[in-house]
């Protein structure tokens, strides 16, 4: 059996489960498919699976929740999979927790892209993605492992971070103090170009706010610049 991962399709369409696993079983990954959230649930507590391609559309619990729920209890990799023109369902994907989407219908071997990427983010942390050679780094009494992916409060706890997150954190404090337009962020951060009106990077912008600003709604830490993007402000120094 091959190493590249376990991938878990959710998805209602046997048609899509059948073409999606055989492609990407033909890729050198597991791929195991779940019908509904009920199916999904039983999977997980069987093995062990490195990322869900997760439809939103699904009878009964609806991919939103899955995956809410999925993101509250792990760090698994998700990318979800929505309708072309359902621009408010892809943001509140990402609000909810996920690392990517992908619009129906799909490109096969776009969605093996987007597999390969957020897998590489979660298999390989603080590696080639990363602009600086630091493993650790301290601002404003937080202190960010590029290695482990950890997240340290001035007060100790340890703050979870999705992929995303992660990513962007990471080019913010390997980018300090230099305004990032929105375009740079997402190749430094998602490695791949916006499309129009992608507003993938303000979702995770404010995302990462609630979690590391002391009020969110007066950032002092990722400042917006006006027409420009974002600039992290604080000082980084190493860990």
């Amino acid at each position: 059996m091959s190493d590249n991962g376990h991938i878990l399709i959710v998805d209602d369409q046997p048609e899509i489960c059948d073409v999606v696993q055989e492609y990407l079983t033909g890729e050198g990954y597991r791929v195991s498919t779940a019908r509904n959230g009920d199916d999904m649930r039983r999977l997980l507590a069987q093995t062990p699976v490195d990322l869900v391609i997760l439809d939103l559309m699904l009878p009964g619990e609806d991919g939103l929740a899955l995956a809410r729920a999925l993101r509250s209890e792990s760090q698994v990799g998700i990318v979800i999979l929505t309708g072309r023109g359902d621009l408010v369902d892809r943001i509140i994907g990402l609000e909810m927790g996920a690392d990517d989407y992908l619009p129906k219908p799909f490109n096969l071997r776009e969605l093996l892209a987007r597999v390969k990427s957020v897998l590489r983010r979660i298999q390989s942390p603080g590696g080639e993605r990363s602009l600086s050679v630091r493993s650790r780094v301290r601002f404003a009494g937080w202190e960010l492992d590029l290695s482990s992916r950890a997240l340290t409060a001035p007060s100790g706890d340890e703050v979870r971070l999705t992929t995303g997150e992660f990513d962007l954190l990471a080019a913010f404090v390997n980018n300090a103090n230099q305004v990032l337009s929105r375009d740079r962020l997402l190749d430094l951060a998602r490695n791949r170009e916006a499309g129009p009106f992608d507003r993938t990077i303000d979702v995770q912008v404010g995302r990462l706010r609630r979690k590391i600003e002391d009020d969110p709604q007066n950032p002092t830490l990722i400042k917006t610049v006006r027409g420009g993007g974002y600039i992290f402000a604080p000082p980084v120094e190493p860990g």
